[in-house]
């Protein structure tokens, strides 16, 4: 993983469109300043992850050891969203922030690679950043996609929590509702899945991190989506 602690030049902007601000509530933009919401979409293709990619994966689980995991959450980006989670009332020890999850799973799996290619291109951003990165099938979505707080009585669409979205927890939504948990389940309906040609990528950028890692996130992504190779 990058060291977000020393800000880099992100790497130019791979296939997709660039990064634009997404909508946050207002509510929550007041009350939580620098949040903001970072969107972007690719014409690319599920299915197998390719060479490419793959080959990637391997190349920052071989320098990830367990040195790096033990460091991982002292590094400025990775607190940011520890710092952010206790803000909206999660608990990073017990629900893990994104780029810890991943780095327990690469200690326990031994490595990155899932042979999903969405899954591993947002393995692949959130481990070079620190930044989570959310997938969807474009053409599911109603509108643009908004950060806000769940309503009552609002559910996803399909998967965990189609029953019962806490009110008050942050969600990510379009025209019609939830699509997505705030660092959580996406809803099985809008998940970016075989078959789907044109994927849109939301970053959720909490205060303390970089605008330049945010999109470097998303670039890395959508590159990863893009990119040809078997």
């Amino acid at each position: 993983m990058s060291d977000p602690a020393a800000p880099r030049e992100p790497d130019p902007p791979d296939p997709g469109d660039d990064p634009v601000d997404g909508v946050v509530a207002p509510e929550l933009a007041a009350e939580l300043p620098g949040l903001r919401l970072r969107v972007t979409t690719v014409d690319g293709a599920a299915g197998r992850t390719p060479r490419a990619l793959r080959q990637r994966l391997e190349d920052v689980s071989n320098r990830f050891r367990g040195a790096n995991a033990i460091a991982l959450r002292t590094r400025p980006v990775p607190r940011a969203y520890r710092v952010f989670f206790r803000q909206v009332g999660l608990d990073p020890d017990v629900d893990r922030t994104p780029v810890e999850q991943v780095a327990v799973e690469r200690l326990v799996h031994g490595e990155l690679y899932t042979g999903d290619r969405v899954s591993d291109a947002l393995i692949l951003a959130v481990m070079e950043t620190g930044v989570p990165v959310v997938a969807f099938d474009d053409a599911t979505l109603a509108g643009e996609v908004i950060l806000r707080a769940a309503g009552p009585g609002e559910q996803l669409p399909a998967g965990a929590y189609a029953h019962d979205v806490p009110r008050g927890r942050l969600v990510l939504a379009d025209d019609r509702g939830p699509v997505a948990i705030l660092f959580g389940r996406v809803s099985d309906r809008h998940a970016a899945e075989r078959g789907c040609s044109r994927v849109r990528l939301v970053a959720v950028q909490v205060p303390g991190v970089p605008s330049a890692h945010v999109d470097e996130a998303l670039w890395l992504a959508a590159g990863a989506l893009a990119q040809d190779g078997a």
